[in-house]
């Protein structure tokens, strides 16, 4: 019921599981255990998950979609320091792509060798 509710409010503030994940310092298929029920989670782990997205840890236990546009609790994803968990979420993102890029254009370069090798055999 807890991962259940996480879902919906992860959900509801446009966060993907791996930027969840990233921020609780585990990995997206143990965040995704976590949600789906198939883990439990701890106490740490709720007060962890309540400061991610900015709400009381009851707030996260008790959640009712009925209640998310009602209840003064909520807080929307306004602050400085949510755009900024966001910008270094994206930062890292790209220096990913970056080596992603940076990494196939070393094979293209040595398999472009290789074959110049080929064909001057």
């Amino acid at each position: 019921m807890i991962g259940e509710n996480v879902r919906k409010i992860r959900v509801i503030k446009g966060y993907s599981q791996q930027y969840m994940a990233d921020l609780l310092e585990i990995s997206q298929a143990a965040y995704s255990d976590m949600e789906t029920g198939k883990t439990k989670v701890s106490l740490d782990k709720l007060q962890k998950i309540s400061l991610v997205l900015n709400l009381e840890m009851s707030y996260v236990v008790n959640f009712h979609e009925n209640e998310l546009f009602s209840s003064t609790q909520v807080t929307l994803m306004k602050s400085e320091e949510e755009l900024n968990n966001f910008k270094t979420h994206f930062d890292k993102e790209r220096a990913l792509y970056k080596e992603q890029i940076n990494a196939l254009k070393d094979e293209v370069a040595y398999l472009r060798n290789k074959l110049d090798e080929k064909d001057k055999e």
